[in-house]
C-alpha cells in the first residue's frame, strides 16, 4: 500500500509539472525544454561511459600463467556466455574409467569448440588497449591450445577403431586408457580456463558452481555430429 501511495503521489507532481509546463511560453519555455534535453544528454552519456568502462582483471590460466585482462561490459557479456557454456559439459566435469564413454565426450568437446567459436563471431570485438589481454584472446587460446590438439589427437585414432571393429565396445579400444588420461589432463587445465571466464564475467562462487555441477553423460546440444571434422 505504501508503493501504491508513492506511486499515485509522484505521478500527481509529475502531472502538476507536465501542467506547467504546457502553460508557459515563450523564453522559460524553451529554457525547460533545454535543461530537459541536457539531463537526457547527461544521463545517455553516463550509461556509455559506464558501459565503455575498461577495468584490468587478473587471471592465472595454465600455459600462460597470470595475465592481465582489460573488460568492459560486453567482455564481461561474452566471457558470462562461455562460463555458461562450459560449465555443465564434461569439458570440467571428471569423467572416471567407469563413467560414461570416450565418444560423448569428444562429442561434447566439439559441441563446446563449436559454440565457443560461434559466441566470439557473433560478439563486438573488444575495445583496442595498449596493455592487456581480452576475453577473445582467452577464448582463443582455450580452443587452439587445449581443445584442438586433444580432438586433433584422439578423435582420428577412436573413429579408426569404430570404423575397423563396428561390433567391438569402445572399452576394448587399446588405446581407451590413455585417451582418457588425456581427457582428465584437458578437463584440469578446461576448469582453470572457466574459472577464468568466471573471473573476467564477475561471477561470485564460481568454483562452487563447478563442483555442484552434477558429472553425468555428456551434454549433446550441438548440431555437431560425433564424425564431424574441425
Amino acid at each position: 500500500m505504501f508503493r501504491v501511495g508513492l506511486a499515485m503521489a509522484t505521478g500527481a507532481v509529475v502531472g502538476v509539472c507536465v501542467y506547467a509546463i504546457s502553460r508557459t511560453g515563450g523564453t522559460y519555455l524553451f529554457a525547460i525544454a533545454g535543461g530537459l534535453a541536457g539531463a537526457l544528454v547527461a544521463v545517455g552519456l553516463d550509461a556509455y561511459r559506464r558501459s565503455a568502462r575498461l577495468t584490468e582483471v587478473r587471471v592465472t590460466v595454465p600455459q600462460l600463467s597470470e595475465l592481465t585482462f582489460v573488460v568492459n561490459n560486453d567482455a564481461r557479456q561474452v566471457a558470462w556466455q562461455l562460463f555458461i557454456e562450459s560449465v555443465t559439459r564434461v569439458s570440467v566435469q571428471r569423467l572416471n574409467d567407469d563413467e560414461g564413454l570416450l565418444r560423448e565426450a569428444m562429442t561434447s568437446l566439439y559441441g563446446l569448440f563449436a559454440t565457443t567459436r560461434e559466441t566470439l563471431k557473433v560478439s563486438r570485438p573488444s575495445t583496442q588497449v595498449s596493455a592487456g589481454l581480452t576475453v577473445e584472446a582467452l577464448a582463443v587460446n582455450f580452443l587452439n591450445a587445449e581443445l584442438r590438439p586433444f580432438l586433433s589427437k584422439w578423435h582420428p585414432r577412436l573413429r579408426a577403431f569404430e570404423e575397423t571393429h563396428p561390433d567391438r565396445p569402445e572399452c576394448q579400444w587399446p588405446q581407451a586408457a590413455q585417451c582418457r588420461a588425456d581427457l582428465r589432463e584437458v578437463q584440469a587445465h578446461s576448469r582453470e580456463y572457466v574459472l577464468a571466464f568466471a573471473r573476467l564475467a564477475g561471477v561470485r562462487d564460481a568454483a562452487t558452481m563447478l563442483g555442484a555441477a552434477a558429472p553425468g553423460p555428456a551434454r549433446h546440444d550441438s548440431p555437431m555430429v560425433p564424425h564431424a571434422r574441425e
